[in-house]
């Protein structure tokens, strides 16, 4: 975890991964309100452009928060900003990697730039974007 700002660089990356299940889908529907079939509903999920299920995409970019929070930039990091484009669908049972990278560091701000990632087992990338946070790890 980083805690110090001499640790903070651009280019360091890191990452949280989680597979994500069934049970996953259905707390976060019901904690959100997304009900829609197409996440809920086998018969619906069939029917839809992905041929199955699919996790709620910000379900998914949720662990992208999990890596700023617990790992870089670290505790005490607060969510300013985030651009997502989910670029492919996420289904029941796929592992996700969410990687975050430094791209800027603002030390008279104390913000740092993201480059936020989210691929599956398969390597491919479901979810790409940019996040700004305001971080206490970042020292004038």
């Amino acid at each position: 975890m980083t805690e110090r700002a001499e640790c903070l660089q651009t280019g360091q990356k890191a990452q949280f991964t989680k597979k994500l299940t069934e049970e996953d889908v259905i707390n976060f529907a019901e904690a959100s309100g997304d009900m829609n079939p197409v996440h809920l509903d086998d018969d619906a999920g069939k029917k839809s452009i992905f041929g199955q299920r699919v996790v709620h995409g910000i379900l998914v970019s949720g662990l992208i928060s999990a890596v700023i929070a617990n790992k870089l930039p670290g505790k005490g990091s607060i969510y300013l900003a985030q651009d997502l484009k989910f670029t492919k669908p996420t289904f029941i049972g796929d592992t996700v990697t969410a990687t975050v990278e430094i791209i800027a560091i603002d030390t008279e701000k104390k913000r740092v730039s993201l480059k936020t990632t989210c691929t599956n087992q398969h390597g491919d990338v479901v979810i790409k974007g940019e996040a700004l946070v305001l971080s206490p790890a970042v020292k004038h």
